[in-house]
């Protein structure tokens, strides 16, 4: 080809570039061809119902939950008058009632019940996020944002990245089809969106992005607008039980720590685990929580990032017998942090219960892990729940740890041992699963690796677990015999 020829193509792709209007150009530009304005609680009124799924990365790394919003009427607090909202959680298996006091210009929660806390937090720092650009009144950076401006103002990030209506956009969510305007922004790179709809008080659809310098960056806050419903003036909530009150007439504890600390190395040694969980002596029925810190098997302080996992209940053989993954309707937990909070509802048996934390591998959301997957196992007592008849399990005393290292040594005969097992055992002291009993050898002559798991035990070096192994193993073979 000529260059005469090559040189016009040239100049028309470059002219081209400066004056085609780009994607790009209408975004960093801001402003849609939308006649109006919009701020957080615009149109809002006694009445109104909303219902929405959400999450924020301050609860939970993003756990989903939902929260029904019902403005119930006004409520004078000093000089202000505001909102009084009856609100409505579903956490999982739990379900929290409070109130909510909304700001008329600006609709940031502000008091309201004590166990609403967290929620009220991730929803001022979702769902009314905007408030921070536009409110009912002049303050300062704050006032009614056109549609048609090219920003509404600046994020905090570092950068100062615009916040800007990019585009008008007909979206669906559970609460039906809505034309919207997508408010957008650019963190580290990534654009976050929030959809709002002229003369709505909320955003109806939201998908951010928090700020990272390098990698994958997991949701800052996420939210779909579920229902929404005017004029309702009977409380919708009124035969709503919170799981507290539940909790109480079985005689659950409802205030506790999570003091009881967990720290090993999964089976396979590709990762640490650290766990907390609370109360000390769960009941059956009753509220558990495990706090989960995934760590870096070569540093104690390094968290790991985007880890797929499941929690689970298992039997004497490992085999999943319940996921929380499962009952929470996904294929796999997930932490992008390294930190995750477990809330779960105990129903597994009296006695001695399985969990296993399974972690699959470490990639984003909808990747599936190139590592192999590795786990923890690990026992809780559980305790029977109020009108139980059900004897609640003890502990195994000290003394019988004593008479293990004494038999270990050879200090006891073989045939003392075994009747302090059996003692233990029908007295509900020592728990054993069911065990199909072998016939009789015709002695109580027992294997050394029991002898030896014996005195392992009685030294902390294996868990209670590993230790009744053992003596099903004597039951199985005919060398000790329970008898009714």
């Amino acid at each position: 080809m000529k260059i005469s020829v090559v040189l016009p193509i040239i100049l028309s792709l470059a002219i081209g570039s400066f004056f085609a209007p780009s994607a790009f150009a209408q975004f960093e530009s801001g402003g849609v061809d939308h006649d109006g304005i919009w701020f957080a609680g615009e149109g809002l009124k006694q009445g109104d119902l909303f219902s929405y799924s959400m999450c924020h990365i301050d609860y939970k790394e993003c756990v989903e939950f939902e929260m029904d919003i019902w403005i119930k009427g006004s409520k004078q607090v000093g000089s202000e008058d505001k909102w009084l909202a009856e609100v409505v959680v579903y956490d999982g298996n739990k379900i929290i009632k409070g109130e909510m006091e909304l700001g008329k210009l600006a609709p940031e929660p502000t008091g309201g019940s004590e166990d609403l806390g967290l929620y009220r937090g991730a929803f001022k720092s979702s769902i009314v996020w905007l408030s921070a650009f536009a409110t009912g009144y002049e303050d300062g950076g704050k006032t009614p944002k056109a549609f048609s401006a090219s920003s509404w103002g600046k994020i905090g990030n570092i950068g100062g990245e615009q916040v800007r209506p990019t585009l008008i956009e007909e979206v669906t969510v559970p609460a039906g089809t809505f034309e919207t305007v997508r408010i957008s922004w650019k963190t580290g790179g990534y654009t976050s969106h929030v959809w709002v709809v002229d003369d709505f008080p909320f955003p109806i659809k939201a998908a951010t992005l928090t700020h990272v310098s390098e990698g994958i960056p997991p949701p800052e806050y996420n939210f779909r607008l579920l229902k929404y419903e005017e004029n309702v003036q009977e409380d919708p909530f009124k035969d709503v039980i919170e799981t507290e009150q539940i909790f109480e007439s079985l005689g659950c504890q409802t205030n506790f720590e999570k003091s009881t600390s967990i720290k090993k190395p999964t089976n396979n040694f590709q990762y640490q685990i650290h766990l907390f969980y609370g109360p000390e002596d769960p009941v059956q029925g009753c509220e558990i929580q495990f706090l989960i810190k995934f760590i870096s098997k070569f540093d104690d302080t390094e968290f790991l990032n985007q880890v797929q996992y499941d929690f689970l209940a298992v039997d004497e053989n490992g085999t999943p017998i319940r996921s929380i993954a499962q009952e929470e309707g996904r294929s796999f937990l997930f932490s992008p942090g390294g930190q995750s909070l477990i809330d779960i509802i105990v129903q597994e048996e009296p006695g001695t219960a399985r969990y296993a934390v399974l972690v699959y591998g470490l990639a984003p959301e909808g990747i599936v892990p190139s590592s192999t997957s590795d786990y923890l196992e690990f026992e809780v007592p559980i305790f029977p729940g109020k009108g139980s008849t059900d004897p609640p399990p003890a502990e195994i005393p000290e003394w019988i740890k004593n008479n293990a290292g004494w038999w270990a040594n050879g200090d006891i005969d073989d045939n003392s041992f075994v009747q302090g097992i059996q003692f233990l055992i029908k007295e509900g002291i020592m728990k054993i699963p069911p065990t199909t009993q072998g016939p009789s050898s015709g002695g109580n002559e027992i294997p050394e690796w029991i002898k030896n798991n014996a005195g392992w035990w009685a030294n902390g070096d294996i868990d209670d677990n590993s230790f009744v192994q053992g003596i099903q193993f004597l039951i199985k073979e005919g060398i000790m015999k329970i008898t009714s």
